[in-house]
């Protein structure tokens, strides 16, 4: 009797472990976190400073770690980014070659979410006017819904129409983004036909209004920032006042764009999506869900003060309890262990070039919209040819080819090389040459792959600018911003956590289009239809 009840319990335990290898084991929930402007960086400048609680610290302690992520297009802009990483794809094929571009055939700019043929579903502003019909490729957002035959849950919120938009793919149940006309979260009819309950509960509560009337003070003594500038500086932007503790009661009932420049933008989007965790009940059966989260607010603070800033630190600190907060509501809700968190960024950024000068180090700001103008007069005069260069979207020059076209005396090819020479000619220009020699002319590889990467012939102009080192396009004498190939613009995190990730790290060179098949690996599906990355197989179990 002994022996048959044992040959009995070996064949139940062989018998439960081969359906148990028969199913597919995913984790409940993904968590797609992207921080609009974050530099690789941050995460050990002010590492010291993180809560043992809190996000930056848990994630790297116990998740794993991409030391060496880089982005391998450019321009390196919002809506780029938020694309790459969840297409596992580039400009080039993915189509989003910027936050807008110039579009030769419908002779105008295009918002790359923008889309006349929907409308806006919880305001009346043309704001939700928006949807992803612009990206040519999926996102591994689609790629979840069509492995499990659109069983699975997929939201999109950012506080950016962009950020929520594009990660969540053309397929998403729903995405939602920020009025800041109103101060509501709000959708378009691409996804629904009117806001769900929850969601009006949500703008009904007013968070801005709350947030405006607590102000911005800083989290700790001002005398421990020592990682930043002092609190006052001419080259940073002043939409508060000057200096700490930032009153914002004048914008309780208005001005609600403002909330987005402060920390608060982040704690409005986590407590957005902790609602639609709860009200969407993601993550509580077995069938994987998705919420793509992107934290909108760095990117704001980091153009008007920079990231040498007390504003800057103030914000990532705060940003750190709050994906702490966020990790221990998805614990509470999820369950640990049943979940899986990336986090990345967009981009970088770059210093502000007045602090770089200030330390004697290069930087300057080039004025490329008087650049163009007096080249636009000076071709009209030469060429007979009037505003000839339309646009400078992504640091490329974009030519009206039809004025060009009916000056018939003009050879287009002599047009472009009489500019070339021209803007080549200008301070602060590293690089100006046609696109067409794109593959010709004396370039760094790397500089020429992110170009070629970031280079779609519908979406592109007719002669590429880059500047020098620490140089950035722009008049004032406040703020900075990013879009380049170099360093401070193209390194970003790249972390794991949670369900089926080790513990480590990688100081081996990835790149933002890995992320996206990493997570297919994780989940034992396609990878999306555009994608030219490769698995970080040492962060997987």
């Amino acid at each position: 009797m002994n022996r048959l009840l044992s040959f009995a319990v070996f064949f139940l335990t062989a018998v439960n472990a081969h359906a148990q290898s028969a199913t597919i084991q995913r984790p409940r929930l993904i968590v797609g976190i992207v921080v609009d402007q974050m530099r690789w960086d941050y995460l050990y400048r002010y590492y010291d400073r993180y809560d043992a609680n809190g996000g930056f610290k848990r994630m790297l302690n116990n998740g794993f770690s991409a030391e060496n992520t880089l982005i391998p297009y450019a321009p390196t802009v919002t809506a780029c980014g938020h694309t790459s990483i969840y297409t596992g794809s580039v400009p080039a094929i993915n189509g989003i070659t910027g936050n807008g571009w110039w579009d030769r055939n419908q002779v105008r700019s295009v918002y790359c979410t923008e889309d006349s043929s929907v409308r806006t579903v919880g305001s009346t502003s043309a704001l939700g006017k928006m949807s992803p019909k612009n990206m040519l490729v999926t996102t591994i957002c689609d790629e979840l819904r069509l492995a499990t035959n659109f069983r699975s849950k997929v939201i999109g919120v950012a506080i950016k129409d962009r950020g929520g938009i594009l990660p969540a793919g053309h397929s998403a149940n729903a995405a939602y983004w920020y009025d800041n006309t109103v101060g509501d979260w709000i959708t378009s009819t691409y996804y629904m036909n009117a806001l769900p309950a929850w969601v009006n509960d949500f703008n009904a509560q007013k968070w801005p209004d709350k947030y405006y009337d607590k102000g911005w003070d800083l989290l700790y003594p001002a005398n421990t920032y020592i990682q930043s500038t002092k609190d006052e500086n001419s080259y940073e932007g002043r939409p508060f006042g000057t200096k700490f503790p930032y009153d914002l009661k004048r914008f309780i009932g208005k001005s609600y764009g403002s909330v987005s420049a402060t920390p608060f933008g982040n704690t409005m989007t986590a407590e957005f999506a902790k609602a639609a965790i709860t009200a969407e009940q993601l993550g509580t059966d077995d069938i994987t869900d998705f919420l793509a989260i992107s934290f909108s607010s760095p990117d704001y603070i980091g153009h008007t003060f920079g990231p040498n800033s007390i504003e800057a630190e103030d914000g990532f600190l705060r940003l750190d309890k709050e994906l702490g907060s966020l990790l221990n509501f998805l614990d509470a809700k999820v369950g640990k262990d049943q979940y899986t968190v990336f986090l990345s960024a967009d981009h970088g950024v770059a210093h502000i070039p007045e602090f770089m000068q200030e330390n004697k180090m290069p930087g300057k700001r080039v004025p490329m919209g008087n650049i163009i103008s007096a080249i636009n007069n000076e071709v009209k005069e030469r060429f007979r040819i009037d505003s000839v260069i339309v646009s400078d979207d992504n640091y490329q020059l974009h030519l009206h080819h039809q004025r060009i076209a009916e000056a018939r005396k003009v050879n287009k090819d002599d047009l472009i090389n009489w500019i070339v020479e021209r803007i080549a000619a200008e301070p602060g220009i590293a690089r100006a040459f046609a696109i067409r020699d794109l593959n010709t002319v004396p370039l760094p590889a790397t500089i020429r792959k992110m170009l070629n990467n970031g280079y779609n012939p519908q979406r592109n102009g007719d002669i590429q600018v880059i500047l020098l080192p620490q140089h950035i396009e722009g008049y004032s004498g406040t703020g900075t911003t990013h879009g380049l190939w170099n360093s401070y613009d193209a390194h970003v995190p790249f972390l794991l956590y949670g369900w089926g990730i080790k513990q480590g790290k990688t100081n081996r060179e990835t790149y933002m289009t890995d992320i996206a098949p990493t997570l297919a690996a994780l989940l034992h599906i396609q990878v999306p239809n555009g994608n030219i990355g490769q698995a970080v197989e040492e962060a997987l179990k």
